[in-house]
């Protein structure tokens, strides 16, 4: 019998390293633990849509049956459409096509997704609320635009990208929230440590027009870093729990290779579940 969490989860994204989180996902999903309030940013949020959508292994899937297709993730779909993650297939074909979305069961879930964005003209965070899915995955495409190898996404005659550049985990919302509990799952290792971007000239002369992005970007490892002293308090005190890959593994950002891969959707599903007697105990009093 599941669970529903009056709680956060709270998912980084880190490209094709998100697979961690898919694996402790689908753990999440076998248990049948949900959240009330769930905030995902870049590969985060592209996985957490299936788990709204309670679709086990769907975004294992995603993550690895596309990888030969140049239209999924290449240099090629950058050159062609300006996206490096082709924009019609994630995001139009594979959802409405080839690995079909529950919409239906989308909207049955008993709590609230979020993606979290960046605002190019402010360079600041929002949080999209991920009601219903036809509408909003504008959102999960623009959480997961990454700087210099993506187009903005524009809704509502604002721009967007990659929610990470802002708030790559999202705890400190979910706690504005009322979320005093949380379940925190990142893809960097135990032991990371954020240094300033090596692409910063390249970005002062891409985004030249958008300064606040610009500053945001060049903020980027500060606020990350000062995120993970306050993860590291928030532990430490009771009130969340961190799931993350306890090594780092050989998987890059952009990763092509399958093995690789499931040795890291492996980690992620062995750690939730050595950790799902600990969830439920803490979780206990938030039912």
């Amino acid at each position: 019998m599941g669970m529903v969490v009056k709680g956060g989860l709270v998912l980084e994204g880190g490209g094709m390293k998100g697979i961690y989180t898919a694996g402790v996902l689908d753990v999440l999903m076998d248990e049948g633990i949900q959240f009330s309030h769930c905030y995902g940013v870049s590969a985060g949020v592209c996985h957490l849509a299936s788990y709204l959508s309670n679709q086990k292994k769907r975004a294992y899937r995603i993550s690895t049956e596309y990888l030969k297709d140049k239209n999924y993730c290449s240099f090629y779909s950058l050159l062609k459409t300006g996206d490096m993650f082709g924009a019609d297939l994630c995001y139009n074909r594979i959802p409405n096509e080839l690995d079909p979305y529950d919409y239906k069961a989308h909207k049955q879930y008993p709590g609230t997704g979020y993606a979290v964005v960046t605002n190019v003209e402010t360079g600041v965070e929002e949080y999209i609320p991920l009601l219903e899915m036809h509408r909003d995955i504008w959102a999960i495409q623009a959480s997961s635009s990454m700087p210099l190898v993506s187009k903005m996404v524009e809704n509502d005659g604002k721009k967007y990208l990659d929610g990470g550049v802002t708030d790559a985990i999202p705890i400190q919302k979910s706690i504005a929230d009322g979320n005093h509990k949380n379940l925190i799952v990142m893809t960097k290792e135990v032991g990371y440590r954020r240094k300033p971007s090596s692409a910063l000239k390249l970005i002062r002369i891409k985004y030249k027009k958008y300064p606040n992005l610009v500053k945001a970007m060049e903020q980027r490892h500060i606020r990350y870093n000062a995120t993970l002293d306050f993860i590291e308090k928030e532990v430490a005190e009771g009130r969340a729990i961190l799931l993350q890959p306890q090594k780092k593994y050989d998987v890059g950002r952009i990763e092509k290779d399958k093995a690789k891969l499931d040795i890291l959707y492996q980690a992620g599903i062995e750690d939730a579940k050595a950790a799902i007697p600990t969830l439920k105990e803490f979780f206990a009093d938030c039912i």
